[in-house]
């Protein structure tokens, strides 16, 4: 029997469409790292990706921009879905949060998916992270639900 924590799902959905978008968008970033939100369902059920700015312009780290933030909450909230999380890359390390993605985590509830560029294949993961605890999730890849 799988339990759902109190922070809602421990799998993030994606369609194959969506898992694309993000992994091109972490491409076209280089050779900083690259960022952008998804919206969907509490359940963990991915809709949308919304690829944004790094507004740090760096290889180590990413900001995503205040005004991509509230252009993405609105179309989700205009859409019925909410925020769900954050995705960036990470140009030459394992797709694991750093001590700095830890400490940047905005909200225990959102979905933390990292994508790494470091191998010729890239790698996508996703984290909750809460109270400075990181815990991977399964990343489901197929059609919507």
């Amino acid at each position: 029997m799988l339990l759902v924590g109190r922070y809602g799902s421990p799998v993030l959905h994606l369609t194959a469409e969506l898992r694309d978008q993000m992994l091109a968008h972490a491409h076209r970033g280089l050779p900083l790292e690259a960022c952008g939100l998804f919206a969907g369902d509490a359940d963990g059920t991915v809709h949308r990706f919304y690829p944004t700015d790094n507004e740090a312009h760096s290889s180590k780290l990413y900001t995503v921009p205040a005004r991509d933030f509230l252009r993405s909450e609105r179309d989700a909230e205009d859409r019925g879905w909410q925020l769900l999380g954050v995705m960036h890359s990470h140009t030459h390390t394992d797709a694991y949060p750093s001590p700095t993605d830890v400490a940047q985590a905005p909200d225990p509830e959102w979905h933390y998916v990292i994508v790494s560029l470091r191998d010729d294949q890239p790698s996508l993961r996703s984290y909750r992270i809460v109270g400075g605890e990181i815990t991977e999730e399964r990343v489901a890849v197929g059609s919507q639900r």
